[in-house]
């Protein structure tokens, strides 16, 4: 602290106050420590305070702290100064390669509306693509500090655009294929109507059973759309109860075949009890054994097997013998409204959602999906789940 003026003015108030404590009959002691204390006091409120420590601009961080604060950072950041990159934390060195180190930043972007921003004297944002890969997305954040320094950031939207792109995909998907048993419906429907008096009733039954059956369709497509709602929602809570898995993989299986039953050969090598949610397990099998009995050949068996894979996991195999599926369609079956063969799948009662659905009920049992099939052969899919919770 730096010397100041003692204040005298506060001292002789402290001091006559003293002086009338003792006329008072006090003990002299006492109030002679107080008086000094007061004193001390005095001095100190009076000080004046040290000047603030000289900064380099940055609030006191140099540019190896700074360096150090942002480099294990999962953003990917830079900083510039008078256009030249001088410090790439790791993220951004793995997303634009360790040679922008003392580059023109200009340079190391390439960019039209990357390179306007960091030209621009401002603060401020732009968004970029095929920055690393040809369809990412970055938005990258821009802003000055003090002695000629600039900080860049560099935000990943890729995920997210994907997401909405996917919502709006699957917006538009749903809208058609329910839009395709809604109009087959009013068709009959304002057909029937027309000429109601004078209708064939063998043509009218007809039409009747075609508005039965796209009704059903209608009817199932909701209830498909409603439970991969509910998987997607329960996708982060894994379920706790214990079950016997090779008793709900028969009873579920011989419930999606019903009077195709004499098509099943069901076998199980062993008892196996997974930590699963049963409503979501016995509609996988459903599932899976209904889209064996649509399109395997109507002549020959759909085979289930359930098989330990060492000590901690058990496989779920359904294998029909039908026409195969050519391997350009495998890694797309997954996917909502997928389909092979549109026109057959409708014939056959599918929704599109069957797969989709039996992906997010494994994912949500820690399990795997794997599919495999052959032209003329028929197919296989196989889920492997772990054994106990």
């Amino acid at each position: 602290m730096s010397e100041s003026p003692f204040p005298w003015s506060g001292f002789a108030l402290a001091l006559a106050t003293a002086v009338g404590l003792v006329a008072l009959g006090l003990p002299p002691l006492p109030i002679l420590l107080m008086l000094f204390v007061w004193a001390g006091s005095l001095w100190l409120v009076g000080s004046t305070p040290p000047p603030p420590a000289p900064t380099n601009g940055n609030g006191g961080i140099s540019r190896d702290m700074m360096g150090d604060l942002v480099e294990h950072s999962e953003t990917p950041v830079i900083v510039t100064e008078a256009g030249r990159v001088i410090i790439a934390n790791l993220a951004s060195r793995r997303l634009l390669g360790s040679h922008i180190l003392g580059q023109d930043v200009r340079m190391a972007l390439r960019q039209p509306e990357a390179v306007s921003l960091l030209e621009s004297d401002e603060d401020g944002a732009a968004v970029v693509r095929g920055l690393a890969r040809r369809k990412d997305i970055w938005r990258i954040n821009r802003k000055n500090l003090d002695g000629g320094l600039s900080i860049v950031e560099f935000v990943n939207k890729t995920a997210e655009a994907d997401i909405s792109r996917a919502h709006t995909d699957f917006v538009a998907n749903a809208s058609h294929e329910l839009r395709t048993p809604l109009a087959s419906i009013l068709g009959y429907v304002e057909t029937l109507r027309e000429d109601v008096d004078n209708f064939d009733p063998k043509i009218g039954d007809k039409f009747l059973a075609t508005i039965q059956r796209e009704g059903r369709r209608l009817q199932d497509l909701v209830s498909d759309l409603m439970s991969l709602s509910r998987i997607e929602a329960e996708k982060h809570d894994l379920p706790s109860d214990a079950l016997d898995f090779g008793r709900l993989v028969e009873r579920a299986a011989r419930d999606a075949a019903g009077d195709r039953v004499e098509r099943l050969d069901i076998e199980a090598h062993g008892q196996f009890t997974v930590c699963g949610d049963e409503q979501q397990l016995e509609q996988l099998v459903r599932n899976l054994v209904d889209n064996g009995l649509k399109y395997g050949d109507e002549d020959k068996m759909v085979t289930v097997r359930l098989q330990p894979q060492g000590d901690k996991r058990v496989v779920l195999s359904v294998q029909d013998r039908g026409d195969g599926i050519a391997p350009e369609h495998l890694p797309h079956l997954t996917r909502r409204f997928y389909r092979t063969d549109p026109g057959r799948s409708r014939a056959s009662g599918g929704t599109g959602l069957g797969l989709a659905i039996v992906k997010h009920i494994v994912e949500r049992h820690r399990g795997k999906l794997a599919i495999e099939s052959a032209l003329g052969e028929g197919t296989r899919v196989k889920v492997t789940l772990p054994l106990d919770c």
